[in-house]
């Protein structure tokens, strides 16, 4: 487990892109509930924004022990009296002795080869009402060289997630964010094919498109959009 050693150079890119953790985030923190696990945590950057408080306690899961030692030394989030917990490990290490009311994977189901294995393995682990949310990037024909060079097996469409639907749970939610940045998506795919964004392209799409996005989703009633949100509740 130890030997892991995550290959995506974007971690710290993306941990500045503020006005689009804050628009997913507020999506998904309603749905976030008691005991928390989320899975592949990496540099800890997305908890802050999917944390509101109240919540018993959250497992950060991280098979990277690199990655999980940058989050794991953070003194808001170590000592007796934290909430946090890291651990450096997967799904299938945890085994069955702990169980969670939320399971959350931002950006890393599309990470994991086994993608239905993996869900079944997280639905073991939930408690009765409890929820996996996942957050992944969308639609297969955008697959890019950016998508390559992070090390995505796949992009992910509606009926994608709901062939994966775990044993035992109900589908609760499938819709799009960011129906602005799919038209950039588009344009790196059939003219840039850069492998990662510039900083200042990442800083134009926060500033400007995402807050576009936020009104045109609604519009659209998140039918299109550059991201995907799934939502599964134990039955």
């Amino acid at each position: 487990m130890n030997d892991f050693e995550y290959v995506g150079p974007e971690l710290e890119l993306f941990a500045e892109v503020h006005n689009w953790k804050s628009y997913w985030s507020r999506e998904l923190r309603p749905l976030i509930t008691g005991d928390v696990l989320e899975v592949g945590a990496g540099i800890g950057a997305n908890t802050r924004y999917l944390d509101a408080g109240g919540h018993r306690r959250w497992i950060r899961l991280e098979p990277d022990v690199k990655l999980a030692s940058q989050y794991a030394k953070d003194p808001e989030h170590t000592g007796s009296a934290s909430r946090y917990e890291a651990v450096v490990g997967t799904i299938k290490s945890l085994g069955r002795t702990r169980e969670f009311d939320t399971i959350i994977y931002i950006d890393v189901l599309e990470h994991i080869e086994n993608d239905r294995e993996e869900l079944e393995g997280a639905a073991a682990l939930l408690r009765g009402g409890g929820r996996i949310i996942v957050l992944a990037p969308a639609h297969p024909w955008l697959f890019s060289p950016f998508d390559a060079a992070v090390g995505h097996f796949r992009r992910y469409n509606r009926s994608m997630l709901r062939g994966i639907s775990p044993s035992g749970l109900c589908l609760e939610r499938l819709s799009y964010l960011d129906s602005a940045g799919l038209v950039l998506s588009m344009a790196n795919l059939f003219l840039l094919r850069q492998s990662l964004p510039t900083r200042s392209q990442l800083r134009v799409w926060d500033r400007w498109v995402i807050p576009i996005s936020r009104v045109l989703d609604r519009c659209l009633f998140h039918a299109a959009g550059k991201s995907i949100i799934g939502v599964w509740r134990k039955c």
